[in-house]
């Protein structure tokens, strides 16, 4: 496998302190899931005290794609939209319903499993941590 940097990258930014639990449930979903780096933050470290123990920066591979995340221990007026999302190739009916039940897991299905038209089988679903997945059956 390649080190060289892609130059894009989806990074998360989840509230408080989500985002290790998030990354945990991501790699648990793919074969080739792995975490590759992760750092907390200290006392000391930007956002003082109140950071503590948050992600300060991970990355991880989940489905092929790497992708960065952390915590943001302020609470901001913004937060994951579903008109951002992470697209998914699925290449069983098996991988697609195993995900979609996993996602949809303490989630909200926006789009149950169907056929739209454009897809044999597609899905849409925020995951419990807010973060929108696209599932295409191919």
């Amino acid at each position: 496998m390649s080190t060289v940097q892609p130059k894009v990258t989806p990074f998360l930014m989840f509230q408080g302190k989500q985002a290790e639990a998030a990354i945990t449930f991501y790699v648990s979903l793919f074969d080739d899931g792995e975490v590759l780096d992760l750092k907390h933050a200290g006392p000391d470290g930007p956002g003082g005290p109140d950071a503590e123990g948050t992600v300060h920066l991970a990355s991880f591979r989940a489905g092929g794609q790497v992708i960065r995340a952390i915590d943001s221990a302020p609470v901001h007026d913004f937060t994951f939209t579903p008109s951002i999302s992470l697209y998914v190739t699925c290449e069983s009916e098996a991988e697609i319903d195993r995900l979609y039940a996993a996602l949809s897991e303490g989630g909200q299905p926006l789009m149950p499993l169907g056929d739209y038209g454009f897809s044999v089988k597609f899905g849409w679903v925020n995951d419990r941590f807010g973060v929108s997945w696209q599932l295409n059956l191919v």
